[in-house]
């Protein structure tokens, strides 16, 4: 299935879902009959379908469904693009950017479809150093590129609301293939146009 968002819900699955919710909220020592909890568990059912729609999406038909013959073959670089993806070892979320390019190797895809793999992969329980090669493998199954870079930087609530609750720590993933992996050159110019903030 290509790239799709979730505007309807499977009514069996909420209804599964809602009821693990209200138990849940039971067990927290929370009054379940609370007018501001009587549809707290339909919502965060739909919540958490929608945080994790990546399972029901192909990334790399995603990309292929936009692909175009051209001889360009230069560095293409979408960076900055907003993630939002649920750590698989705590259900909290963690939020950063992505940079992600390829260099063609006689075919293209459109920009959009870049931010639209990244999306796929972070709609489903992840840890961040997965999420960073899936991107990767996804774009170089598709496009067959002279290389690929994807470099995510995001902060996890995980690490900032509990255990060691240091708000301000960042972590920063890099995975490389081809061109990027073996030419230091290349690697460093990817690296400078995602550190620069013209």
């Amino acid at each position: 299935m290509a790239y799709k968002k979730i505007e309807q819900y499977d009514a069996e699955t909420t209804a599964a879902l809602s009821g693990h919710i209200e138990a849940i909220l039971g067990l927290l020592g929370e009054d379940r009959s609370r007018e501001g909890l009587l549809k707290t568990p339909e919502r965060v059912a739909k919540a958490l379908q929608f945080l994790t729609q990546g399972y029901q999406q192909d990334g790399v038909e995603i990309v292929r469904s936009a692909l175009f013959d051209e001889p360009y073959n230069q560095m293409v670089l979408v960076r900055d693009i907003e993630l939002f993806s649920l750590c698989e070892h705590h259900m909290m979320p963690f939020i950063g950017r992505a940079h992600v390019a390829y260099i063609p190797n006689g075919k293209i895809t459109g920009l959009s479809k870049i931010a639209r793999v990244v999306e796929t992969y972070a709609r489903r329980l992840q840890v961040q150093e997965r999420l960073t090669e899936q991107i990767r493998d996804c774009i170089d199954e598709a496009l067959a590129p002279l290389g690929t870079a994807v470099v995510i930087e995001a902060a996890h609530t995980c690490m900032s609301m509990r255990g060691v609750e240091k708000s301000n720590a960042i972590t920063t993933t890099s995975a490389f293939s081809g061109a990027f992996l073996n030419s230091a050159r290349t690697r460093e110019e990817f690296l400078h146009l995602i550190g620069s903030k013209n």
